[in-house]
Formats: C-alpha cells, sequence, structure tokens
C-alpha cells in the first residue's frame, strides 16, 4: 500500500512544479512559498482532525520532536531555494537536479540509517545518477549565456531535499503521519514567513495579482497531497525506495511542461529522464514483489 502512496505522492509534486511555475511568473518566489505554506499548513491540520490524530502530540518524546523540528527547517530552506530556482531557470532545467536528491538519499539512509544497499540498490543509483547528469548536461551551456545561480539554488534544493527525507524518516517513527507532516509544516510556515521579513518583502504582498494567486494556493493544495501521501509511505516503506517513487515525479513535470509551456527535451535529456525512469523501477519492483 506504501507503493500506491508514493505513486500519488509523486503525481502531486509533478502538479506542484506546474502550479507554482504558473504562479511566481511576477511574484516573488519567497512570498510565494510563505502563501501557499499556509495553505499546506491549513490542509495539513485539516487531515490531523479528520484522522483524529491530535491528541497524539502529547507523546511525542524530545527526540521525534528534534527530528520533526530539523525535518521541518530542511524543507523550508529546500522550498525556498527550489521556487526560487524554479522562478530563474526553465522546469526542464531545475526540475532534474533537484530529483537527483535521490541519490543522495538513498545513499545516506544506507549510511546513516541502515537500510540495505543492495546490488540492485547500487545499480539504481549508477542509473540515477547518469539520467541527472545527461539532463543537467544539455541544459549547461545556455545556463553560461543567461547565468547560473539558478543552478546553485537547484543544487542546494537537492541536498535540503535530501536531509528533509532522512530527517523525516526518524521523526515519523512513533507518531502519525499526517501530526507529523502538521507539526514540520509549522516550521515550515515560521521559517518561510521570517524569510519574507528578513528581506523586507513583507509591503509587496498586497502587489501579488488575483491570477498568480490562485495558482500559489493551488499549488499549495497539491503539496499538501503529495506530502501527506509521501510521509505516509515514508512510514512504512524503505526511505531510499519511497524517494525514489517520489521522484518519478519529473516525468509529469516535463510532460507538463511540454505542453503547457512548451518546453522540449533534446534526444540526450531524453535518454537521462529514461535511465532515471528505469533506475527507479530498479528499486521499486523487488519491494512490489516483481
Amino acid at each position: 500500500m506504501w507503493l500506491v502512496f508514493a505513486a500519488a505522492s509523486a503525481l502531486f509534486a509533478g502538479l506542484t512544479s506546474i502550479f507554482a511555475k504558473c504562479g511566481i511568473r511576477r511574484t516573488d518566489s519567497t512570498i510565494a512559498t510563505a502563501i501557499r505554506t499556509i495553505v499546506v499548513l491549513i490542509f495539513a491540520w485539516v487531515m490531523v482532525f479528520i484522522k483524529g490524530s491530535q491528541g497524539g502530540i502529547y507523546n511525542l518524546s524530545g527526540t521525534t520532536w528534534l527530528f520533526l523540528f530539523l525535518s521541518g527547517m530542511a524543507t523550508g530552506a529546500s522550498w525556498l531555494c527550489y521556487f526560487k530556482a524554479l522562478q530563474m531557470g526553465d522546469i526542464n532545467k531545475v526540475v532534474p537536479i533537484d530529483k537527483s536528491s535521490t541519490v543522495l538519499t538513498i545513499l545516506l539512509a544506507a549510511l546513516l540509517l541502515g537500510e540495505p544497499l543492495s546490488l540492485s540498490g547500487i545499480a539504481a543509483v549508477i542509473l540515477i545518477g547518469a539520467g541527472t547528469l545527461l539532463m543537467i548536461e544539455h541544459k549547461n551551456a545556455a545556463a553560461h549565456a543567461e547565468g547560473s545561480a539558478w543552478l546553485v539554488y537547484a543544487v542546494l534544493s537537492a541536498v535540503f531535499a535530501a536531509l528533509t527525507a532522512i530527517f523525516g524518516k526518524i521523526g515519523i517513527e512513533n507518531v502519525e503521519s499526517n501530526l507529523g507532516t502538521a507539526i514540520r509544516t509549522v516550521v515550515v510556515l515560521v521559517m518561510a514567513w521570517l524569510m519574507v521579513a528578513v528581506e523586507g518583502k513583507t509591503s509587496r504582498l498586497r502587489f501579488v495579482p488575483k491570477g498568480e494567486l490562485f495558482y500559489i494556493i493551488i499549488s499549495g493544495f497539491a503539496t499538501g497531497a503529495s506530502w501527506l501521501c509521501y510521509y505516509r509511505a515514508l512510514q512504512d516503506g524503505l526511505a531510499g525506495v519511497v524517494v525514489a517513487v517520489d521522484k518519478l515525479s519529473i516525468v509529469v513535470s516535463i510532460a507538463f511542461a511540454y505542453f503547457v509551456f512548451g518546453e522540449r527535451l533534446s534526444a540526450k535529456a531524453a535518454a537521462g529522464l529514461v535511465l532515471i525512469v528505469a533506475g527507479t523501477l530498479v528499486l521499486a519492483l523487488p519491494a512490489m514483489g516483481l
């Protein structure tokens, strides 16, 4: 069942990128992140009360609180970097780099969580890593011409995303997944709005175009759905496999980028995408008993 949740997480995460890109054409990415986090927070706590798990907050250990907090901080940092990169670069540039966090997560899960790294796991790391490099290389030449600041933000997004998965896995071992998601979203919300205040962008809130505000809100709902599915899957499944399946959102993102924004892949980038999908299937199929 956790694989179903991981697949649903990938679908909603892919939609998040598309909706967010539509919402940050003129709106500052930090402001957009802060606004959409409000939506995610409401979404998360509604699910907590529907599940009736709010009482579990009184039974959380200090260790659980610590890692939920760290996971929230890592998520906030990843979000801020990701949407900044997405605002500056094409979806087909940013998403592959962000999804390279899969490789780092698998390695960290083996090193820090003791999750087994089989021959198939090693093969998956090679396939996903090679595929990501092919997709990144395709866009690097253009990046030098138009500025590479987006690349720095995209790489940081991937690093923080990997740390999010590791901290999240530890933090939700003894807590209901919806409650864990809601708690860590509070941390993300505080972090996002602090960044808005620190950067002196509060006054810009009233200038957010209504059309973009709509897409920002919709992206928040998509993110909330993705998170709830993701952490439900992470609670029962292996972190390395869950993250890999979740990263298949790259297929959704690129498909929509093609139809919505007219962004196209070269033959080399398409080959990289095939390798990423193949590496993911190498991880996921054994978990499904296939």
